[in-house]
């Protein structure tokens, strides 16, 4: 895969594991549905191949929804201001991150997110109980450079403008807009993360309802990717999907872990992907970097 144009460092974010992912798509698919879209990287990976021409990003983030629709559809606007915010910081950045934070909290403009989500630790959004935005600046750096920024912002919308839609909704709301011929692709936020409540959202979900709602993909005949639960040495994160018809799962290898190589250990990360029997079945390849589980084809 070529090089893609990301918009932050967004934790989380399936970036350096899109290629991988991607294999398990047709060439050519009708649209692609992300319903926890965050970053939108698979979104981005798809465009950048072109792999369909329509897209559906769906996050209960509304401020990140509301950001990458002003990338996509007002590139300039969007580096201008970016660039005043980014230029305002040159005397006390780290006092005016947390200016710009306050302001985002009362007024949620896009552009003071797209400034926070470039300077915070680890690209890591966090939300408290009132849901007010409260991570902090890493002192370390301001944040990507207006130069940069405006490239990556360019590049994204020249990938989708004109092809995509834009919604904040419950994610079962936009399963519901999915048709035969649509690639679901889902990496629902909380997993390994805080159980039924991510920080990163207003809200969780549930999983037993979560592998409902799958398993009523699977009866209206629509395919779907899931990134779900891993694994870093003996330690899991996440409960697994128990979906025991119409699904493949698998383990990407997503590189050495930085908190293990931190603690003087040399773990591997795991990360897996369940994929919808339609998609393994037509797209069967096998990966060092992958291992194999049971193939469910009994009748849950």
């Amino acid at each position: 895969m070529k090089k893609m144009p990301h918009l932050v460092q967004y934790q989380g974010s399936k970036r350096n594991l899109a290629s991988e992912i991607l294999n398990f798509m047709p060439n050519t698919f009708e649209r692609l549905i992300e319903p926890f879209a965050g970053s939108s990287a698979i979104t981005i990976a798809c465009a950048s191949e072109n792999r369909t021409e329509q897209f559906l990003i769906n996050d209960l983030n509304k401020p990140l929804i509301d950001l990458l629709k002003l990338v996509i559809e007002d590139p300039e606007y969007t580096s201008k201001k970016y660039r005043k915010i980014w230029t305002d910081q040159k005397h006390d950045s780290t006092e005016h991150y947390y200016q710009i934070r306050d302001e985002f909290n009362l007024t949620k403009d896009p552009i003071y997110f797209l400034y926070l989500l470039a300077r915070c630790v680890k690209g890591a959004v966090r939300y408290n109980t009132e849901g007010l935005f409260n991570q902090s600046p890493d002192k370390r750096r301001k944040g990507t450079s207006p130069l940069q920024m405006e490239k990556n912002i360019y590049n994204i919308s020249s990938l989708l403008k004109g092809k995509i839609t834009y919604y904040s909704l419950d994610y079962k709301d936009i399963f519901n807009m999915a048709l035969p011929g649509d690639i679901i692709y889902m990496d629902p936020p909380y997993q390994g993360v805080c159980g039924e409540r991510d920080s990163r959202y207003f809200s969780g979900i549930e999983h037993e309802e979560f592998v409902e709602e799958l398993k009523k993909l699977i009866n209206r005949k629509i395919s779907f990717l899931v990134s779900y639960d891993g694994k870093c040495g003996n330690k899991i994160y996440g409960n697994k999907i128990p979906v025991k018809t119409g699904i493949k799962h698998i383990e990407l290898n997503a590189g050495r872990s930085s908190q293990s190589t931190l603690l003087g250990k040399n773990e591997i990360t795991y990360e897996s992907l369940y994929i919808s029997s339609d998609l393994y079945q037509n797209k069967y390849i096998f990966h060092k970097d992958w291992k194999e589980n049971e193939l469910f084809t009994r009748i849950s």
